[in-house]
């Protein structure tokens, strides 16, 4: 990902100052970027952001696999009136199936004999699993089905949605939500073809980003 945004930026006329970690604490110190773009891994996600805030510098983190901590970090953002913008996935495409899988939940949750599950397949290089995006779906789910209490992986109970993984080379990545009885089964399907679409999003946001104070995400960010 890193790589693919770095690219799209120079194609845009962006400079990109630092590309890693190695000499970030220096660079922060001097301030002299107009955003920064996290996408790293989640043992050092939330210690990069707090650092970024601290610097004054907007940050866009796609790193998956830290929520625990992100609550604490928003609230880092605010105290110190910084720019935060968090999203699991930048794809437009993805975020026109966050909203696709609210509203059709929504119309599952009276209809309790079909029974949900979520399924995710992604590169081997790929550090969390199951993804943010199957996360985000899997939230998207429980919060309009009141029978669900709560999503596990490829766990399959009662009030639990299952969330299935699989790490496949190559593939940048395929989430598919199924509502199956013994009928029939209703499914919805986002499979992207190149990480360009995830890059491209990243790279429009942190455009957008600078000049704002606050917690963002995608929903700000598209107007939805």
């Amino acid at each position: 990902m890193g790589k693919a945004i770095e690219a799209i930026a120079q194609d845009k006329g962006h400079d990109i100052i630092i590309l890693n970690g190695t000499e970030a604490q220096d660079f922060l110190q001097k301030n002299t970027a107009d955003v920064a773009v996290e996408f790293t891994g989640p043992e050092s996600a939330a210690e990069n952001i707090k650092r970024c805030i601290i610097a004054g510098i907007p940050v866009v983190c796609g790193t998956t696999g830290w929520l625990a901590e992100k609550n604490s970090i928003e609230e880092f953002c605010k105290t110190h009136q910084g720019s935060f913008f968090y999203a699991s996935n930048f794809s437009l495409g993805v975020n026109l199936f966050f909203r696709l899988n609210t509203i059709l939940a929504r119309m599952m949750a009276r209809n309790e004999h079909y029974y949900p599950s979520i399924s995710e397949i992604h590169h081997t290089q790929k550090k969390d699993a199951p993804s943010g995006t199957a996360i985000t779906l899997a939230e998207g789910i429980i919060s309009n089905i009141p029978s669900l209490t709560g999503w596990a992986p490829g766990t399959a109970q009662p009030g639990i949605l299952p969330v299935f993984s699989e790490r496949i080379d190559p593939f940048p990545g395929k989430h598919t939500v199924r509502y199956s009885c013994d009928e029939d089964e209703i499914s919805i399907t986002h499979e992207a073809f190149s990480r360009k679409g995830f890059a491209a999003g990243a790279v429009a946001v942190a455009e957008w980003l600078p000049g704002r104070t606050g917690v963002f995400g995608m929903d700000d960010f598209l107007k939805f």
